[in-house]
């Protein structure tokens, strides 16, 4: 069953809860997957430049140039968007005797990646939320993990990693340069880990983690 809702609007949520248990009961396991990011609270510069400072031309955006009013809302799509999943159907696996949720991190969750302030902060902040709802909700009998993928293909990321003789952008290789497995990850990867997360049996003991799945991304140091 699929349903359209704003994770980061209390109320829908919570509607969306009702026709969930009406037509398929409580639910026990809950993945936060929603974000993303918004172009005008991206920069386009790694690094402070005198043009910022003046009207620079149009497409260029220093950090000094970035639209509070989206940065704000990137924010708010990526916390809150899990923050209040977990809250409706939290409750009802605290009813229930137990449950497991799932939180997608990132890289950012661990230290900054270029460009992307907003996301990072965000990213950051459900790591340090996973862990202490982990905390909080252990005497509930609900695990509460995430997951920080690493670099990953998709139809958005090919085009900002790869070029169409299936080489890589000044990006994506850098990215490569900094992954001691040399590859970006595949989507059944991502889905073993997840699994294993949900699997009461296997990571019955696990809970307050934060698993990068990264090939070695965050190990590498670069030097």
């Amino acid at each position: 069953m699929c349903l359209s809702t704003d994770v980061t609007d209390l109320k829908a949520v919570e509607n969306a809860r009702k026709e969930i248990i009406e037509k398929l009961g409580i639910a026990t396991i809950l993945i936060n997957g929603a974000g993303g990011n918004q172009t005008e609270a991206v920069t386009t510069i790694n690094e402070f430049d005198e043009k910022e400072l003046s009207r620079p031309e149009e497409g260029f955006r220093g950090f000094f140039n970035l639209n509070m009013d989206l940065f704000k809302e990137v924010i708010e799509s990526n916390t809150m968007g899990t923050v209040i999943p977990c809250k409706v159907f939290g409750k009802d696996m605290a009813i229930n005797g137990g449950g497991t949720i799932i939180n997608i991190a990132s890289m950012n969750s661990y230290r900054p990646l270029s460009r992307v302030c907003a996301y990072g902060m965000a990213k950051a902040g459900i790591a340090n939320f996973t862990q202490w709802l982990a905390t909080y909700m252990a005497p509930a009998n609900i695990r509460v993990n995430a997951i920080a993928p690493g670099f990953f293909l998709n139809e958005r990321s090919k085009k900002l990693l790869t070029t169409p003789d299936g080489g890589y952008t000044n990006r994506g290789a850098s990215i490569i340069r900094q992954t001691p497995m040399k590859r970006f990850g595949e989507s059944n990867e991502l889905v073993g880990c997840m699994n294993w997360l949900i699997d009461d049996k296997a990571a019955g003991f696990v809970t307050g983690t934060v698993i990068p799945l990264d090939g070695g991304f965050i190990a590498c140091s670069g030097i």
